[in-house]
């Protein structure tokens, strides 16, 4: 069993950053591709950023492209989403995402078998 903890949303003026951070408990964090996805309301969730568990592959939506990164940090457990430029359609609550079993990363969200809680985006116009 594999649990995930957002953290680092809230409430940011259009143009801001934020960090957002997902921890996830486990001793095999290395061998997780790590996804992050997004729900405003009254929408479907929706893929954002894919990372592979080495890190080395990403995919990434084109609503974001050019202005949010992913990382991890395997020795911490740890995936982040660096979001700049933010824009008033970017709030949703953001999700990370567990695929402990796939060969490659995914954009499908039944391809990731662990969810968080989410964390809510704000973004102010």
């Amino acid at each position: 069993q594999v649990q995930l903890v957002e953290s680092g949303g809230g409430v940011v003026q259009a143009g801001g950053s934020l960090r957002l951070s997902c921890a996830a408990s486990g001793r095999t964090f290395e061998t997780y591709h790590m996804g992050w996805f997004r729900q405003a309301p009254g929408e479907e969730r929706e893929f954002v950023f894919a990372i592979s568990s080495s890190g080395t592959t990403t995919l990434v939506a084109d609503s974001v492209k050019g202005r949010f990164t992913i990382s991890r940090d395997n020795a911490k457990n740890t995936v982040y989403l660096q979001m700049n430029s933010l824009k008033p359609e970017d709030t949703a609550v953001y999700y990370c995402a567990a695929d402990p079993s796939s060969q490659y990363t995914s954009r499908a969200p039944n391809r990731y078998d662990y969810w968080g809680q989410g964390t809510q985006v704000t973004v102010s116009s």
